[in-house]
């Protein structure tokens, strides 16, 4: 049986992803009581929630593309997140499924901007606010996103994020979690 591509297909394809995207948003809502959606922008979720009394706001999204010789893998996400109350923009931070190597750090490449950042477990974050803002304005500018890392067992990986919907996901955090 053949699959045509089709602009009603393509719409239920769509709606199934945003409702998968969503499921898993009410799944970290059970976590963060009182998390708000602002929205699904293409690739990209925005919400907020309240942490200590204060408001968070972030961005998410998976990537599009997982690569690695490695048997099995945790879930592999991106954050933003803006803590204002804290005076906190624009963090940074990767969650890579596996523990890091001790002592590695990670690559990201985002058209021609390259940035290293640090590792520690499972996460990678960026260095330094200066270093967060010039990836968020390459990630705005952006098409895609490419991470590179390695585990603890030495297995390199490459995650490749789409930024469609980067901009407009920002612009929302931006405007819920304002300074």
């Amino acid at each position: 049986m053949v699959f045509r591509s089709t602009p009603g297909r393509r719409h239920y394809i769509r709606t199934v992803m945003t409702a998968t995207v969503l499921g898993a948003l009410v799944a970290t809502s059970i976590a963060h009581a009182g998390t708000k959606l602002l929205g699904v922008y293409k690739d990209w979720t925005a919400q907020t929630y309240t942490h200590n009394g204060a408001s968070v706001c972030m961005m998410w999204s998976q990537p599009h593309k997982a690569e690695g010789n490695y048997t099995s893998r945790g879930e592999i996400y991106v954050f933003v997140t803006h803590r204002p109350a804290q005076r906190r923009l624009n963090e940074i931070r990767f969650e890579s499924g596996y523990p890091f190597k001790a002592g590695t750090e990670v690559d990201v490449t985002i058209g021609d901007q390259h940035f290293t950042l640090s590792t520690d477990a499972t996460t990678a974050w960026s260095n330094s606010p200066p270093q967060a803002q010039k990836m968020v304005q390459s990630m705005r500018a952006g098409r895609s996103m490419v991470v590179e890392g390695i585990s603890r067992r030495g297995t390199h990986t490459t995650d490749t994020y789409s930024l469609q919907g980067f901009t407009a996901a920002h612009k929302a955090i931006n405007k819920a979690c304002a300074p």
